[in-house]
């Protein structure tokens, strides 16, 4: 999952992408003070050694 957060002087938002490609195609668009944040859920199966 990625994350931006965008800062303004009286706001905070945040959006949710399911792929880092839609995440930068949007952060490319989005103005102002902004994070791209990539989350990482240790518990996910894919993530986890047999």
């Amino acid at each position: 999952m990625w994350i931006i957060t965008v800062h303004s002087k009286n706001n905070v938002q945040m959006f949710e992408y399911d792929t880092q490609k839609e995440a930068t195609e949007a952060f490319k668009r989005i103005k102002g003070h902004k994070f791209l944040t990539e989350v990482i859920y240790f518990n996910d199966s894919c993530l986890v050694e047999a």
